[in-house]
């Protein structure tokens, strides 16, 4: 191939690859072969060739998955989709390298964790949107989620576009040479699914029969409008969550419904500090005592331990009962704030850089501890918004810390109004099918404006709210007790394959600065 057919190639790779992400539902197949088609453009290049090569895949598939982040400002888009293009600039080159070692398409599948494990985590704490594992919460490989995590779903999805280039490559060779690339091209492939569809089975048996079922109420009251102008509006958005529950409640009292053992309110349901806003927690104590159980409530609060911050905190607010005079309670402060939108990373010298940052007044301070709460006698498992994309958060309430026990069911807590009909919330939801798999749990999301989801532990959605919308989802949650596979292993898999990896990338340097035929 010629440099302008292979800069081409690699451009229409990267789109190829944004459009197997949601809202492209049912295109997850366009995945391995994005992987495919820049495998076989870095193949036989330079290391500035690749690099570039590289870069552009990245540039065109983040540009493309990205597009929400135009709300914040072309910049903001055109900055982050270049910074994440250079880890796939770095992809470009050890792929090119690793191409040289016999059995490539296993490296370039390892080479495709490793990229993920560093970018999941540098710099600020990283951004793991993207990931291959993150194409589709339905897709053929996302069995994978319940045996080796995140990572084992991305391992799968790379090696099966590596081999797929394993076999165009051998098609170009001597006729014997062809018909051994192509067969073990194509074995390799059908084993990979065959271990899924071995793994399906366990993940959607009865493994969990005869555990309890809990009735639980999600709340989605709905912002006056998208964007960051909602944030202005917080008072409404506060009494939208509790006009929700006081008519959940009333079609309680009325015995059209059951009544729930608790209810989910999402992250910024309350902007307004409650713990120093009287009229604040008289409204949500209203609406907890109408309903007469305890109430997750998701809101802004000043930092006790530093005046000059604030948290991002979920609280469990109990009802009034002859013997309690109810109120706020447990609480989970998020753990993994996000740089630039939580918080201004050296503001001090970068703080008066753009008006936009004028948003954010006060930084999140990060919480301490994972997000498992005893509400109503069930241990739930909170995290808030992105941290759904991170690997350890959610972990971490399955797991349980110290003597604290896993948790029973995993509750997202998120505000995605800024980014309404973006796109970013169908590309979240996605995340939240992966997790329930992974974790063998219900997922519960509860969202200010949508997306808010009941998902079973199979990935299913059970019940999707609409964008922009007020809504009461109501269901059965069943509560699991047992820890997946990946759970058992946590970030074992995913080290040894970005080991592996590194050990691959130092053999195909050595072999030279440029790869050969």
């Amino acid at each position: 191939m010629s440099v302008w057919s292979r800069r081409i190639g690699s451009v229409l790779a990267g789109l190829a690859l944004a459009r197997s992400f949601p809202p492209h539902y049912g295109w997850w197949w366009l995945a391995p072969g994005g992987v495919a088609a820049l495998t076989l453009c870095v193949r036989h290049q330079s290391v500035r060739s690749a690099g570039v090569l590289g870069f552009l895949f990245g540039a065109a598939f983040f540009g493309m998955l990205l597009t929400w982040m135009t709300v914040v400002g072309i910049d903001a888009w055109i900055g982050l989709s270049a910074f994440c293009a250079l880890w796939f600039g770095l992809l470009g080159i050890s792929c090119a390298w690793v191409t040289r070692l016999r059995g490539w398409p296993l490296w370039v599948a390892c080479l495709w964790v490793a990229e993920e494990a560093l970018r999941d985590r540098i710099p600020l704490g990283g951004f793991p949107w993207g990931r291959l594992a993150f194409v589709t919460g339905e897709g053929a490989l996302t069995a994978y989620a319940w045996l080796l995590g995140a990572p084992g779903v991305t391992f799968a999805t790379a090696l099966v576009g590596a081999l797929i280039a394993y076999a165009v490559v051998g098609v170009r060779r001597s006729p014997r040479a062809r018909v051994l690339a192509v067969s073990v091209s194509l074995v390799s492939i059908v084993v990979v699914f065959a271990l899924m569809d071995y793994a399906r089975p366990m993940i959607e048996g009865p493994r969990n029969a005869g555990v309890s079922v809990v009735q639980v109420a999600v709340v989605q009251g709905n912002v006056p409008q998208a964007g960051f102008d909602f944030r202005g509006e917080r008072e409404q958005v506060l009494r939208n969550h509790v006009q929700a529950t006081l008519t959940l409640a009333a079609q309680v009292k009325r015995g059209e419904t059951a009544r729930p053992a608790f209810v989910i309110w999402p992250e910024n349901a309350t902007d307004i500090d409650p713990y120093t806003d009287q009229n604040a927690a008289a409204l949500i104590q209203s609406a907890v005592d109408a309903i007469g159980v305890p109430v997750l409530v998701g809101a802004v609060v000043r930092n006790p331990r530093d005046p000059n911050t604030v948290l991002n905190l979920a609280i469990v607010w109990n009802p009034k009962t002859t013997t309690s005079a109810g109120g706020p309670g447990q609480t989970y402060a998020k753990r993994h704030p996000v740089p630039f939108g939580e918080y201004i990373p050296a503001r001090a010298l970068i703080g008066n850089f753009t008006q936009r940052f004028a948003l954010i007044p006060h930084d999140f301070a990060a919480g301490d501890s994972p997000g498992v709460l005893n509400i109503a006698g069930v241990t739930v498992g909170d995290v808030i918004c992105f941290e759904v994309a991170y690997d350890q958060e959610p972990r971490d309430v399955i797991n349980g810390v110290g003597a604290a026990a896993g948790a029973q069911l995993l509750v997202v807590q998120t505000n995605n109004a800024t980014y309404g009909n973006t796109g970013q919330p169908e590309q979240q939801l996605a995340i939240e099918q992966l997790r329930a798999i992974e974790h063998d749990r219900t997922v519960l999301v509860a969202a200010t404006s949508g997306i808010s989801a009941v998902i079973a532990p199979t990935g299913q959605i059970a019940q999707r709210s609409q964008e922009f919308t007020q809504i009461v989802l109501q269901t059965g949650a069943a509560l699991s007790v047992t820890r997946s596979p990946a759970d058992r292993l946590g970030e074992w898999p995913e080290w040894i394959l970005t080991v592996i990896a590194f050990v691959a990338v130092i053999r195909g340097a050595r072999a030279g600065h440029k790869v050969g035929s």
